[in-house]
């Protein structure tokens, strides 16, 4: 997991955002981790509408950090509302992952984030671990298998791709969203 997070950070880093969106955020763990590494920037996090996960946001809110609920298939903010986007362990939960990566492209101004577990290591490794025996290592929820180069040519599609890296068993990818070569072989 150290890995794993070292990597985001870098990633995030790179784009330097003065906003931030982390869509399907879940509890909000790692939108608060996002909004200290970021201290200036304004850090929105994004989930579906739940007691639970409001419980939990009004646990971490507060300085640059808020929650809001809403679909990632419809973000509720404008066009460019947001220097990065991220999609932080979501696309595989999603039935549609490509329309939710073009609305994250829509609502970034700049940049966008995005991760996911790296098949067919993710798989192996539950397995390995015993946990999910029954479904071959498939976690529950996951609707979507993404390889790395699978997981590349998905941000390809809404972007121009800076950035990728694969701290084992998950694959990050960072995109340019705008601008005039943001969507240039």
């Amino acid at each position: 997991m150290a890995g794993f997070l070292a990597a985001l950070d870098r990633a995030v880093g790179q784009a330097a955002p003065a906003s931030l969106l982390d869509v399907g955020c879940g509890e909000g763990v790692v939108t608060a981790r996002l909004a200290a590494l970021l201290p200036s920037a304004e850090v929105v996090g994004l989930d579906v509408e739940d007691p639970g996960l409001a419980a939990e946001w009004r646990r971490r809110e507060g300085g640059n950090l808020s929650f809001r609920a809403g679909s990632a298939y419809r973000l509720p903010f404008a066009d460019g509302a947001f220097d990065t986007v991220c999609a932080i362990e979501v696309l595989e939960h999603l039935e549609r992952p490509a329309a939710a990566l073009a609305e994250i492209a829509r609502v970034a101004r700049r940049a966008a984030v995005i991760s996911t577990p790296r098949e067919p290591l993710w798989r192996a490794t539950n397995l390995l671990c015993g946990r999910y025996v029954r479904a071959l290592g498939n976690t529950p929820g996951h609707v979507n298998h993404f390889s790395r180069r699978a997981l590349v040519r998905l941000a390809a599609g809404a972007g121009r791709v800076r950035g990728v890296w694969s701290p084992f068993p998950w694959t990050i990818v960072s995109l340019d969203v705008r601008g005039e070569d943001a969507r240039a072989p």
